[in-house]
């Protein structure tokens, strides 16, 4: 066996082909993108009525406040819009994408060291020879296990660490990238829309409706089974093909860089290390201890009657994800032979690879920005909830949720849609005679599916910006598990409306 020492510094050689890189060509395009939607956002500033609804204490709209606001009370030149992310640190929302950005870096830096090490390597090495005879077992599996984490627990963002591993797996296991993207994050974001006890949405909602918590668990279980079926057999079937032939993916080309890091011969030289297993051990504990800290999270919140604390615990497993995470990564790396100076510089060297999503997530928060200052979203809800009276309880059921897809493309935040559609929703729904539980079931499901969809989604920019896909491959991709998945959506809305749910 090679002296560890002497593993490491070999792997050091190659410290251009380690940790995350993100590829230029789908890095501009999707800035691109996300450049032309903000300025779409500008746009709608100038030919949208300005307006606004009052708000009570808790920044709830008040039904029926609409009123029409002035040029000269708004007062936002359209030249602004290109300060947008800039200005974005200006306001509350600042300690989101610092959050975010801070979250980011921190990842990056950790993969770095954890690839570096072998901690990786290890931990794919180890998972391929338990499940080489049973890999759809693992991928259901996996699935399963990702759907939960947010469907019972809210997470979200934090698990696009997930990524990178799962990757790592579908390719040793003779799938492509896409595959390991759809049982990570698609799977998080689905167990997400079809929540059970998820405190950013179901919680939520019940509470604002004035629900028992957590009631009407059994269709809401219903809709989970549903969706894990859809997914699992989507990728299933894809697998089954790039099996058969891999060079049909999409991505075929830039999965070349990933295999050669991941599964040549002389990347698993660093496997020879002794230490792998105890660093890798040190690795795994951090991670359960993420695990564990979000359950406590969980359950506190459900005690803690002022909603201002509820809501700070509720950022907990983020940040715990991000300073174990970081930890342990950094510990293990330690532990495997990276040490002092060199782990410093490591980690730096793995910040510099993911810095170019840090003006991505500004993008992104920059167009909230600008529809806000602009004042239109509260038009656009007007306008909208006027449009909605008279339908039948379903038709005017299906227009709520795709009200709320239409606003998730410029609002991501579930909260923040629910502070201002809720109060509007809630006496129509009633006068409409839909049951809120239903209403609660089509807001959950319309917040919850686009997050994987919309290029304004941070969870999916970051996704596809980890295993270097573009995002029209995306959409090439993942199209055919939409259509089921919105066709199902809409058949609970409408069994929920006729059962009386």
């Amino acid at each position: 066996m090679k002296d560890n020492k002497e593993i490491i510094e070999q792997e050091e050689k190659k410290s251009d082909s380690s940790g995350i890189q993100l590829n230029k060509k789908t890095l501009f395009g999707i800035t691109a993108l996300l450049l032309a939607i903000m300025i779409f956002a500008g746009v709608l500033t100038r030919v949208v009525p300005h307006g606004a609804y009052d708000k009570d204490a808790n920044g709830a709209i008040i039904a029926g406040s609409y009123h029409e606001v002035s040029d000269d009370e708004v007062n936002y030149p359209f030249w602004r819009v290109f300060i947008a992310p800039l200005e974005v640190f200006t306001t509350s929302d600042s300690a989101i994408g610092i959050g975010i950005i801070a979250f980011i870096i921190l990842v990056g830096g950790t993969f770095f060291i954890l690839e570096k090490s072998g901690v990786l390597k290890y931990i794919l090495q180890q998972t391929v020879n338990k499940f080489s005879d049973k890999k759809y077992l693992l991928m259901a599996l996996i699935i399963l296990i990702c759907m939960c984490l947010s469907s019972v627990m809210g997470m979200l963002e934090e698990c696009v660490t997930l990524v990178p591993l799962a990757c790592a797996i579908s390719l040793a296991l003779g799938w492509d990238s896409l595959v390991g993207l759809g049982f990570s994050s698609m799977a998080i974001v689905f167990g997400y829309a079809a929540a059970t006890f998820n405190p950013f949405n179901v919680v939520l909602i019940q509470s604002m409706a004035g629900l028992p918590l957590f009631s009407g668990l059994g269709f809401r279980v219903l809709v989970f089974i549903a969706t894990y079926l859809i997914l699992f057999t989507f990728l299933f079937l894809y697998a089954k093909k790039i099996e058969k032939n891999p060079q049909k993916s999409l991505c075929y080309e830039t999965d070349k860089a990933l295999r050669e890091k991941y599964l040549s011969e002389e990347s698993e030289k660093v496997l020879d290390n002794p230490m792998l297993p105890k660093a890798t051990k040190t690795f795994v504990m951090s991670i359960s201890g993420v695990v564990v800290l979000t359950i406590i999270s969980f359950i506190a919140q459900r005690f803690i009657p002022n909603p201002d604390i509820a809501s700070i615990v509720s950022y907990t497993p983020l940040i715990a994800m991000a300073v174990l995470f970081t930890f342990g990564g950094l510990r293990a790396g330690s532990i495997a032979g990276i040490k002092g100076k060199k782990l410093l510089n490591g980690f730096m060297e793995g910040v510099k690879t993911i810095l170019p999503c840090v003006p991505l997530i500004l993008f992104i928060l920059g167009i909230t920005y600008i529809l806000n200052k602009g004042m239109i979203i509260d038009t656009i809800l007007y306008y909208i909830y006027e449009a909605i009276k008279g339908f039948s309880p379903t038709q005017s059921l299906l227009m709520i949720t795709a009200v709320v897809i239409i606003i998730e493309f410029f609002v991501g935040s579930g909260t923040a849609k629910a502070f201002l559609l809720m109060p509007l929703i809630l006496p129509l729904v009633d006068l409409l005679g839909i049951t809120r539980q239903s209403l609660t079931l089509a807001f959950t499901m319309g917040d919850g599916y686009c997050n994987i969809l919309y290029p304004t989604s941070a969870m999916l920019i970051l996704s596809i910006g980890l295993i270097n896909v573009s995002y029209t491959k995306f959409i090439r991709w993942s199209w055919k598990v939409f259509i089921p998945i919105f066709a199902t959506m809409a058949g609970f809305i409408w069994l929920a409306v006729k059962i009386g749910y």
